[in-house]
């Protein structure tokens, strides 16, 4: 994750993008590239498969006039692609029907068939999948960026090659531990952004005391913990007291905290 958001380069450049998508494209982008850039092919995947079903609810949007709404899962994303293809010749422009939603099926094939968020894929993902994930992005960006800024092709490529993605991190991982790096956050931001970064799985209310550092843990667990799942950011398990971040907090970290 990266502490600047959006990235003001990119931000500029999709201006024309409708703000609901923005910084849902841009976030997961970055995080897509930062991951191929540090080799984790992993988490590379993951990202590449948030990044193809911000784009598809986009491409909805412009080719339908609707769009599968976030948080509602899509069930079959193949087929939601073909919907595009095959859409009459006067909804939205030809590569946001066409060439888009192609490219969009074969990135989440290399996401969902090389053994990326799932046990069972043909393959463990490696460098050149990796590279290959990198590359559809950053086309997808670029033609996103001619559609919508009224560049050409080569001026969208200079925009995405001038963007870095190794900006200081949000959070660190040292010996055990995590650590909020963004300075003047208060504890419940913190803990928001923590458990963002851990969001497949549930964290321990001792581990995210410890890792916040908050001075009293049965006020970060009254004050803070019990709060928070009660505006439904979070939510709370007594018995193994632990804590997992919902659908309403990841939205808000992204909009405001990354």
């Amino acid at each position: 994750m990266s502490t600047k958001s959006p990235n003001p380069l990119l931000a500029t450049a999709l201006a024309n993008v409708p703000s609901t998508f923005r910084s849902r494209l841009i976030h997961t982008y970055l995080d897509l590239k930062r991951n191929c850039v540090e080799a984790r092919y992993e988490a590379a995947g993951l990202a590449a498969g948030k990044f193809c079903e911000v784009v598809l609810r986009l491409l909805q949007e412009k080719v339908h006039g609707s769009f599968t709404p976030f948080g509602t899962k899509i069930n079959n994303y193949a087929d939601e692609c073909r919907k595009l293809i095959i859409a009459p010749s006067t909804a939205g422009n030809e590569s946001e029907r066409i060439v888009l939603p192609r490219a969009l099926v074969f990135l989440s094939t290399m996401r969902n068939k090389r053994g990326i968020g799932h046990v069972g894929g043909d393959i463990d993902a490696n460098a050149i999948e990796n590279a290959a994930m990198a590359k559809t992005a950053d086309w997808i960006v670029c033609e996103l960026i001619r559609i919508n800024h009224g560049l050409s092709l080569e001026e969208a490529q200079d925009i995405v090659d001038g963007i870095s993605v190794r900006e200081l991190p949000a959070i660190w991982e040292v010996a055990g531990k995590k650590r909020v790096l963004k300075e003047g956050l208060k504890a419940k931001d913190q803990a928001l952004l923590l458990l963002y970064s851990n969001q497949n799985s549930a964290v321990l209310l001792e581990d995210l005391c410890e890792w916040v550092e908050y001075f009293n843990p049965a006020i970060f667990k009254g004050a803070i913990i019990r709060k928070l799942h009660k505006q439904r950011f979070l939510e709370f398990d007594k018995d193994s007291e632990s804590v997992i971040l919902s659908p309403k907090g990841v939205e808000y970290v992204e909009n405001n905290l990354i």
